[in-house]
């Protein structure tokens, strides 16, 4: 089935409804549809407190997604009961985007990892920005309590199969790619701001300003 939007007219077999989404891959088995719950039970609560990093994905109303990575010590998603937990947010670029597009449209995944574990939590829900005093100073590190927290309101969460993980040998240090010859966070920065300095000088002025600081 063809689509008709220019940008993609050079394929000639695009889908462009569900069913024939089906007709290829099938229909997932039972256990696969029920193994989706609407609450944060044990096992959840198990994964988030050694998970220490995890992917937040929101959306504004343009539709324009984004995907923020968020990491700290292991278990520093807080659960506040079995419907809501709790992410800091911690000293960053203050770009803001995911408080944007959550003010906009308050639907939000999450994605959560374990060094070493194959198998990830997924979770979706609604979001809410919350400066309770409480809440961010349970959250401190260092002494730091963080400026905002995001309170997630769960409605979907499920165990995601470790297939993904083990074809990327994800885990397995022998056989992660070489990343020598890909751009630094300087490099990618002097190119696409188009700055008038060179990766070295803007590294100098990052490390100057305290840009570095984690708390």
């Amino acid at each position: 089935m063809a689509g008709s939007d220019e940008r993609f007219a050079d394929f000639t077999d695009t889908i462009n409804s569900f069913d024939a989404v089906r007709d290829v891959l099938g229909k997932p088995t039972d256990i696969v549809l029920s193994k989706v719950i609407d609450s944060i039970d044990d096992v959840c609560r198990g994964i988030i407190a050694k998970a220490p990093f995890m992917l937040l994905a929101s959306a504004g109303h343009d539709g324009q997604v984004t995907i923020s990575p968020k990491g700290d010590p292991a278990g520093f998603v807080h659960v506040l009961d079995d419907k809501r937990l709790a992410i800091p947010d911690r000293l960053g670029n203050r770009r803001a985007d995911t408080y944007r597009n959550v003010l906009e449209n308050p639907h939000v995944g999450l994605l959560f990892l374990i060094p070493g574990k194959n198998e990830t939590l997924r979770i979706s829900g609604e979001a809410r920005i919350v400066r309770d005093i409480a809440l961010r100073e349970s959250m401190a590190v260092n002494g730091r309590a963080p400026n905002l927290a995001l309170v997630v309101y769960v409605e979907q969460i499920m165990m995601h199969c470790s297939k993904c993980v083990q074809r990327s040998k994800l885990w397995q240090p022998d056989e992660w790619p070489d990343h020598s010859d890909t751009a630094s966070i300087a490099e990618a920065m002097v190119k696409h701001a188009k700055l008038d300095i060179t990766a070295e000088e803007y590294e100098e002025r990052v490390r100057g300003s305290g840009m570095r600081k984690l708390y």
